[in-house]
């Protein structure tokens, strides 16, 4: 296995630790200190996220329900039999025969071999309701319980994590829920704005506040890091590993990221963190839920973004014209790849082999 600085189109035959300079991004940049930036008095531009579906109230009311109300029929695809679920519970831009929005319950599996749908009155939104359809599911013959559910409105936490806890299947809020999101927005274009009862008045918008980025816990915190780039093939090679469990890290089908077209020599932006105790550091980081990593230009630091609306000061680097035309630079490279990026763990720029590995991606919510 090639170091994963090591450029296979390099036009040296030795193996020489690191990107070549035509294809490095960043290179003052390079090795700087794994130092916690300091907070800046100016308010970052990603600070707020727009996201989908007001959520007027997040409670868990005991409702009576009403026989007369409108029922609707669930679908389902395959059996439950993954270890992780993707979930999302919220309404839709869609009103029922009494003008009252539609509730919708969705649960998929990463490979989408299981899929799962269901509409719910608005007055049934609550976690003894939620839990009763996913009781439903796992009583299923040859259904298997989930270890873990992932679900990314952090608006919904209070029910979704109630009703999983009962059931003991571990909530975990994240926005690592690719092939959910891809399906939801399927779902818009192919089935909701296709229904009678869509209406563009019922898909109002909530604020999603990111937090102030927190200082790096020193159990996460490496001793160098470089902003780096990979061809799309090379990244891969390293993902498989983590596919076969021989490295920490996580990884996604690109076409639930919608980057299936992506050529294989395009070249993936990334950050690689040097420690001598890089296995370590990289099972302490395969305990938070990697989103993304952002290249703050205010704060002269890179940003990690974990779980739904976490922040962390990641690395810094010394402020100058010229470093921060470099992270900018980086931060375009992430469009140009549909916003894929990674990050790595090593020991050192010549290992043969990373400790860490994972693939993320700088995705905007579901519009709806």
């Amino acid at each position: 296995m090639n170091c994963l600085l090591q450029d296979p189109k390099c036009c040296c035959h030795t193996s020489c630790g690191r990107l070549p300079p035509r294809e490095r991004l960043a290179t003052s940049v390079h090795r700087q200190p794994f130092t916690a930036a300091r907070q800046s008095s100016r308010s970052s531009s990603r600070n707020t996220r727009r996201l989908c579906c007001r959520v007027t109230s997040t409670s868990d009311p005991a409702t009576s329900v009403s026989t007369s109300l409108p029922t609707y029929s669930p679908h389902q695809k395959g059996l439950p039999q993954s270890q992780v679920w993707e979930l999302d519970f919220c309404s839709r831009p869609l009103l029922d025969e009494r003008g009252k929005k539609r509730w919708e319950l969705l649960i998929c599996s990463p490979d989408r071999k299981f899929e799962y749908s269901a509409y719910f009155p608005n007055n049934k939104i609550n976690s003894t309701q939620l839990k009763a359809a996913l009781l439903g599911l796992l009583q299923q013959a040859g259904a298997e319980k989930p270890r873990q559910c992932r679900f990314f409105r952090g608006q919904m936490q209070t029910i979704i994590s109630r009703s999983l806890a009962d059931l003991d299947i571990a909530p975990v809020p994240s926005r690592r829920c690719f092939t959910l999101i891809s399906w939801l927005q399927e779902r818009l274009e192919n089935l909701y704005k296709k229904d009678p009862g869509y209406s563009d008045k019922a898909a109002s918008l909530f604020m999603l506040d990111l937090q102030s980025p927190q200082e790096l816990p020193d159990n996460l915190r490496g001793e160098q890091w470089n902003f780096v780039q990979l061809p799309l093939s090379a990244l891969l090679e390293e993902l498989s590993q983590v596919k076969q469990r021989e490295v920490f890290g996580d990884t996604f089908d690109l076409a639930t990221a919608d980057a299936a077209d992506l050529p294989l020599d395009a070249l993936i932006p990334g950050v690689a963190v040097f420690s001598k105790r890089a296995v370590p550091l990289a099972a302490w980081t395969s305990g938070f839920e990697l989103a993304a990593l952002v290249a703050d230009t205010d704060r002269a630091c890179v940003i990690l973004e974990t779980g739904v609306n976490q922040r962390w000061r990641y690395g810094s680097y010394r402020r100058n014209p010229e470093t921060n035309a470099e992270a900018r630079q980086w931060e375009d490279a992430k469009k140009t790849v549909k916003g894929l990026h990674f990050l790595a763990l090593q020991k050192d720029e010549e290992a043969e082999q990373c400790a860490g590995v994972w693939l993320l991606q700088d995705r905007e919510p579901p519009s709806i």
